[in-house]
């Protein structure tokens, strides 16, 4: 009896735990287990967060619209979208970046037109094969204007450990060979009407993917 008391003590000395268990037939049912104060705090917040962003995002999935030049590879769980295309003998590549959002309105101290708008970068790719040079384009896509930030020629047998010539910054580039280049990316399918939709599509995917990884997080905590 004596023994008994003492568990009892040590019993009541513990800090507090919740018990949380997973419905039936979830992949975290097999091992029940408690949790601190801390990780049910946490799991109240994540769970808060992921009904805020529910609430918040009534987005569907936007759908590509027809004559879109491009088809798209979007896999769930990664950070770019890739865009393909082929153009006469060119293989033509974008890998869309998740957008970079401004909201409201801000100081310009350093005079740039774009610096209170948002934007999505984009590298595209454009190959010939046949060990051909490749010509690399990273640019920022604004609404309604495409910046294109450096150009880049690559040659696919230069080895990873040489640094190839990067040339010029491609604003000090001709003004003349600037717009041809922006000519030169337009025909091939990177222009405003396309990266206008990629803008919405970016944000909703964004969005999507947030709420997954919260799910996710949530998952870890529970484990």
């Amino acid at each position: 009896m004596k023994m008994a008391k003492n568990n009892h003590r040590r019993a009541q000395e513990l800090p507090f735990q919740a018990y949380v268990t997973s419905p039936p037939g979830s992949p975290l049912a097999p091992n029940p287990r408690f949790y601190s104060k801390a990780d049910d705090s946490l799991l109240r917040v994540i769970d808060a967060e992921i009904q805020c962003a529910e609430e918040t995002d009534e987005q569907e999935i936007e759908e590509v619209p027809s004559g879109f030049p491009f088809k798209v590879e979007d896999v769930p769980g990664f950070q770019t979208v890739k865009l393909t295309r082929t153009y006469q003998d060119e293989k033509i590549e974008v890998e869309v970046h998740m957008p970079d959002l401004v909201t409201g309105e801000g100081e310009d101290d350093d005079g740039n037109e774009h610096a209170n708008q948002s934007s999505i970068p984009l590298v595209v790719t454009v190959s010939k094969g046949n060990g051909a040079p490749v010509l690399e384009f990273s640019c920022n896509a604004y609404p309604d204007e495409i910046a294109i930030e450096s150009l880049l020629v690559k040659n696919p047998h230069t080895a990873e450990d040489q640094i190839a010539y990067e040339g010029p910054d491609f604003n000090d580039l001709d003004e003349n060979l600037q717009k041809s280049f922006h000519k030169y990316l337009e025909i091939r399918g990177i222009k405003p009407s396309t990266t206008n939709f990629l803008h919405e599509y970016m944000i909703n995917k964004d969005s999507r993917e947030y709420k997954n990884w919260l799910k996710k997080l949530k998952q870890f905590v529970q484990v």
